[in-house]
């Protein structure tokens, strides 16, 4: 029937309202210059029909061709119409000149789904012109006829000649070829079955330059080993026309290139003969015959140019056939080594290429591989090929099965790099240890060199020769550490399985390092995920990072730190850096409390604000618990800084001591400075007379001036003593009065009321005044002085007490008992004896006091 409206019978009424239900009207508005046909499919559907419009202009064909740009109402008469029909779209391209450009778009990919498609471009350059066709990258890989693409998207390109129509080929995407060349006027086709969503791959279009074959090739190959098939135009039906077809072949850097025919069926020729033109680079070309042996293992870019002969088109005679195959493979000499992991439990091994621009080749047993793994307890041969050392990086992962744990600890082995096959072309980049646990127990890392652990920290970074990374092998890093003189942290301990990896910092080769790197031993399983136990730094601060810093801590996760403060110190805790969530359930909270005592702990939660610095007095703890993050993280970073311990009232008393010590110096000194001052420049002296014999007490010397003192003021004068020089010094001494005793002149005395019982010892003369005494006490006068004393006020000598070395004429006779005044003092002359005993000269002063006298008897 050539319409879906029906006369309306009765009884028939139920038949129409069912052939209406099996209608499809769907509306087609053609591209510009793009032409819809919609075509029957052979032995399919024969009571279906496609009509175009509606109403009495309605026509109904097989077949409909849509040409107008406008709206067109299409109606199938069968309900499946995509089972009876394909679509075609049909788009003209015409480059009439060499600038011609464009872009084959494909159309709608949600249009006509139901239905098969072909996407067919119509390509037209000027005569003796070829249309060029630029694919994007990775480009096309031509397959036989036969076959079919992966992604059901199949390219056909044909050419129009005089012979007839001629197949270049079927092409799929993701191939090496990146360009074709098609003589003249050509189309190209994309098939993509019913239900299959369209996935667009534009093309380039243009005109290229002049003809010199039928088709031209340009082929992209990739890094081998590679291998790559090609086809001739009319594959499998043969070609019998006259032309040549060109393939040229770009290679990579140090690759190797062999030619394989793998099916040929020559041509019967007329005249001529098929031919293969090579040309190597720019210099080298031959050519052989199709059945011989074809180019194997050459290096560098080529191209292949098959010239057919003037064949025979005859029914039942082949025409030209030949599918060939390009292999590619890296030239060169591979590094050959074999490693044997058998001896080393639980030991494996990983090479990759950390450069993706290198034409390195690993090989594992023979296998080409891009990232080598040797499994632990194998033996593997390993190949490297164009590898440079500094593109390659090699890891090593040794599991160790720790040993269950009761109640006591148990310590494990130091962790060491074992040593590794000298073979190998490639130094140890890093290497990691895990730890597993066969119960729930806790592993203890501890710094195996006396030292301590010192956590790598953006303002204290770690500057030795390796770094380790701890983690939780089920959650996430605890830090990077290393072992240093400036460390805190005497321990690590973690709740489960633990993996330390390290690395070099300042050395390229990790099996330089024989370590040990950490020592560790097993303990029972605790209630946070870790505890640190650290030890500040007198001399500076230290910090203290949650586990997984900068990045927040693991959900429902904790952590403490047990902080050991020396005696005498006190320790300053300050959150310097704090990263707040916004829990989902439960809450952050940051707990503060002494290690051994019960006194008042410190908490905070997340809605809360941090205070400042809080001083404790003793060794603490500090606990951190995350919650259940609705958003956010929670990390925090601590900073905790040590100071001398000093008491209140210590350090009072020992200002106040300091003070009065001061006070007490200030005043013995100024004490001092003033006796000094007061003090009398001489002593006074005495001269006593025990029987006769002189003995000198106290410093000799006489005093200068008598003006401010009263040494010339007697206590009684006794008139026969003050005018003893009246009388006969030859007078016996017991009729002298005591003017002379013991033959020497005395001045006059007060009665001497002291002791008589006992006489002091005689002192020894000094230096300065001695007494010349002869044996038995006997009297030697003192020499005679000169007749007069020129020295400027000498020391009145010492003499003895029964003489008178000086006359002092201011004296008058019976009357006197005082000095006139202030004069000179007139020497009178000594007698012999007397004259041996010098003045002395003081040589410090000129004005030096004479020193008072008192005589006893």
């Amino acid at each position: 029937m050539g319409s879906c409206v029906f006369p309306v019978f009765m009884g028939l009424i139920l038949l129409q309202i069912h052939k209406i239900s099996e209608c499809h009207k769907i509306e087609v508005t053609p591209d510009s210059g793009t032409i819809v046909i919609f075509s029957k499919k052979a032995g399919h559907g024969l009571d279906c029909s496609v009509c175009k419009n509606e109403g009495p202009s309605q026509t109904c064909n097989s077949n409909l061709r849509l040409t107008e740009a406008q709206p067109t109402t299409v109606t199938f008469n069968c309900s499946q119409p995509g089972d009876v029909f394909s679509v075609e779209i049909i788009q003209e391209i015409d480059c009439p000149t060499t600038d011609c450009s464009i872009i084959a778009v494909h159309p709608d990919s949600t249009r006509f789904l139901e239905f098969t498609r072909t996407f067919t471009w119509d390509l037209k350059v000027q005569s003796g012109k070829v249309f060029q066709l630029d694919f994007p990258s990775p480009g096309m890989r031509q397959i036989k006829p036969s076959e079919s693409c992966p992604d059901k998207h199949t390219y056909t390109i044909t050419t129009y000649q005089r012979a007839g129509l001629a197949n270049i080929g079927s092409f799929c995407r993701n191939g090496t070829i990146s360009r074709i060349q098609v003589l003249y006027r050509g189309r190209v086709t994309l098939e993509v079955p019913k239900g299959t969503d369209l996935n667009p791959s534009d093309f380039k279009v243009s005109m290229g330059p002049a003809a010199t074959g039928v088709v031209e090739m340009d082929v992209k190959l990739p890094r081998g080993p590679f291998s790559v098939d090609f086809f001739t135009p009319n594959y499998a039906t043969g070609y019998y026309d006259e032309q040549k077809m060109k393939w040229n072949f770009a290679l990579k850097p140090m690759h190797n290139f062999t030619v394989r025919f793998q099916h040929y069926a020559p041509p019967e020729c007329k005249k001529k003969t098929v031919m293969c033109d090579y040309a190597l680079g720019d210099e080298t070309s031959f050519t052989v015959a199709p059945t011989e042996i074809q180019p194997a293992n050459k290096q560098g870019d080529f191209s292949l140019t098959l010239a057919n002969c003037d064949a025979k088109k005859v029914a039942n005679v082949p025409g030209l056939s030949l599918n060939f195959n390009v292999e590619v493979f890296r030239s060169g000499t591979p590094y050959l080594c074999t490693v044997d992991l058998r001896n080393e439990e639980g030991l494996s091994l990983q090479i990759e290429n950390k450069n993706p621009e290198s034409y390195c080749e690993m090989s594992l047993n023979s296998v080409m591989q891009e990232k080598i793994v040797v499994p632990a307890g194998t033996k593997a041969d390993l190949s490297f090929l164009d590898c440079p050392v500094q593109d390659l990086q090699l890891t090593a992962t040794k599991v160790i099965d720790c040993p269950s744990v009761s109640a006591r600890d148990v310590t494990g082995p130091s962790l060491t790099i074992p040593t590794l096959d000298p073979s190998l072309p490639v130094p140890l980049h890093q290497f990691t240890w895990l730890l597993r646990l066969r119960d729930q127990s806790t592993v203890d890392l501890m710094s195996p060199k006396g030292s301590y652990l010192h956590q790598s920290l953006p303002d204290k970074q770690c500057n030795e020769r390796v770094s380790l990374l701890i983690s939780e092998t089920e959650g996430s890093n605890i830090g990077q550490f290393c072992s240093a003189a400036e460390g805190t942290i005497q321990k690590i301990q973690i709740k489960g399985n633990v993996s330390i990896t390290v690395t070099p910092k300042i050395i390229k080769d990790l099996s330089q390092e024989k370590g040990p790197f950490l020592k560790f031993g097993i303990s029972p399983e605790i209630t946070e995920n870790v505890i640190y136990s650290v030890s500040p730094l007198i001399s500076g601060p230290m910090y203290l990072a949650t586990p997984n810093w900068p990045d927040g801590m693991n959900p429902s996760s904790s952590a403490s730190w047990i902080i050991y403060i020396p005696q005498e110190y006190k320790a300053e805790l300050l959150f310097s850096n704090v990263s707040k969530p916004k829990c989902d359930s439960g809450h952050t909270e940051v707990l503060i409390g002494p290690l051994d005592s019960q006194d008042q702990t410190q908490s905070w939660r997340e809605d809360q604000s941090f205070t400042g610095p809080v001083v404790q007095q003793q060794s603490f703890y500090l606990n951190m618990s995350n919650c259940e993050p609705k958003s956010d993280r929670f990390a925090v970073l601590s900073k905790i800084s040590l100071q001398k311990e000093t008491k209140k009232f210590l350090g009072i008393i020992l200002a106040i001591v300091g003070v009065l010590l001061l006070v007490i110096i200030a005043l013995i000194v100024v004490c001092i400075i003033r006796k000094r001052k007061n003090k009398p420049k001489t002593n006074r002296s005495s001269i006593y007379m025990p029987r006769g014999k002189p003995v000198l007490l106290g410093n000799a010397g006489f005093p200068k001036s008598r003006a401010d003192n009263e040494s010339h003021v007697y206590a009684s004068i006794d008139d026969p003593t003050m005018y003893g020089h009246l009388v006969d010094k030859n007078q016996p001494a017991e009729v002298d009065n005591g003017a002379w005793s013991n033959g020497h002149q005395v001045d006059a005395y007060p009665p001497f009321t002291g002791p008589m019982d006992s006489v002091p010892a005689a002192l020894d003369s000094s230096a300065e005044y001695s007494l010349d005494r002869r044996e038995g006490d006997a009297f030697q006068s003192f020499l005679n002085p000169p007749n007069t004393f020129n020295l400027p006020r000498p020391r009145s000598p010492l003499i003895s007490l029964g003489s008178l070395g000086f006359e002092d004429r201011r004296m008058m006779d019976n009357a006197l008992n005082t000095f006139k005044s202030v004069g000179g003092i007139n020497p009178i002359r000594l007698s012999a004896d007397e004259s041996r005993l010098q003045p002395q000269m003081d040589s410090d002063s000129d004005s030096y006091p004479e020193p008072e006298y008192e005589v006893a008897i």
